[in-house]
């Protein structure tokens, strides 16, 4: 994943900002309705980027994928509508407890840009409702150059949304996040319609860490600067946080690890998950490479 990407992560301040006043309110209102649940995974499951993650001679990635993960962030549904007969293949290849967050398809986002777009919406959802109780949450990442000027596009398709089908929004451009105003009516749009306000925390782009939860679920996407120990000072902060975000009420943690280079998503993922478990007292399996008896944890 190479957006974000900056020459030399080490000029960058990483410090994680503070909460926005209205996570707080979030989270208060939904506290003890529900056990906390945690997912956590890479973003593809393409042996070609995750190499040496498998064992030699694995004859279906997703399979195997699924031994070590709980879940997985699927770009794939991003390049492609997906299809019904797709989905089900997929759902029969993983365990009852996993779950699939899919890309809304580009057709959508960034080639219709949210016009008229009621049909591929329906065709969409209609697929990946065949994963069932393995849907995570489905979500849709507009362009960069996707603005406040076209808001009332987004208003549209957040209405006329399934509302049976969890849904998290990634806004990109930076205007949605300089002018307060604007980001005040995003973020009361999402918490009027259930709506999951995506964090992504990537080193060239630190006004998306907005810290503004408009559900009792926190979808961060975490995009590493490919500086091991960096990295792992990052995941820690991250660590604090959902620490003390489970303490005030939050419900479910979807946490993606991208890398600008894959082959190492899997080891910071077996990192997080190793300090997440020992947080929070979540039971999750820890990634292992094939190549190791256990994860590297640097």
């Amino acid at each position: 994943m190479q957006f974000g990407k900056v020459d030399d992560p080490s000029i960058i301040d990483y410090t994680l900002p503070a909460d926005a006043p209205e996570t707080a309110t979030i989270l208060a209102a939904n506290k003890s309705k529900q056990h906390f649940k945690a997912f956590v995974g890479c973003a593809k499951w393409n042996k070609t980027d995750l190499k040496g993650f498998y064992p030699k001679g694995t004859k279906d990635e997703l399979t195997y994928y699924a031994t070590q993960f709980n879940s997985i962030e699927l770009n794939a549904t991003f390049y492609g509508m997906p299809t019904r007969e797709q989905v089900i293949t997929w759902t029969q290849k993983t365990p009852a407890d996993f779950k699939f967050f899919p890309k809304l398809t580009n057709t959508i986002s960034h080639f219709k840009r949210l016009i008229n777009v009621k049909e591929p919406v329906e065709q969409y959802c209609d697929a990946i409702s065949n994963f069932e109780d393995k849907l995570g949450m489905a979500f849709l990442q507009l362009h960069d150059n996707f603005k406040p000027k076209d808001f009332e596009r987004l208003k549209i398709v957040v209405g006329e949304f399934p509302k049976v089908i969890p849904l998290g929004i990634e806004v990109r451009n930076t205007e949605w996040f300089t002018n307060p105003a604007i980001a005040n009516e995003f973020a009361k749009l999402f918490e009027d319609n259930g709506i999951t306000n995506i964090i992504v925390d990537t080193a060239g782009r630190r006004d998306m860490l907005h810290m503004r939860l408009t559900t009792p679920t926190a979808f961060i996407r975490f995009v590493g600067a490919n500086d091991d120990e960096i990295d792992k000072k990052r995941l820690d902060d991250w660590i604090e946080r959902i620490v003390a975000w489970k303490e005030q009420g939050l419900q479910n943690l979807y946490f993606f690890v991208h890398q600008n280079v894959e082959l190492s998503s899997p080891l910071f993922s077996a990192y997080f998950t190793d300090k997440l478990n020992k947080a929070v007292g979540t039971d999750l399996k820890i990634p292992v490479m094939a190549n190791q008896a256990s994860p590297s944890l640097f």
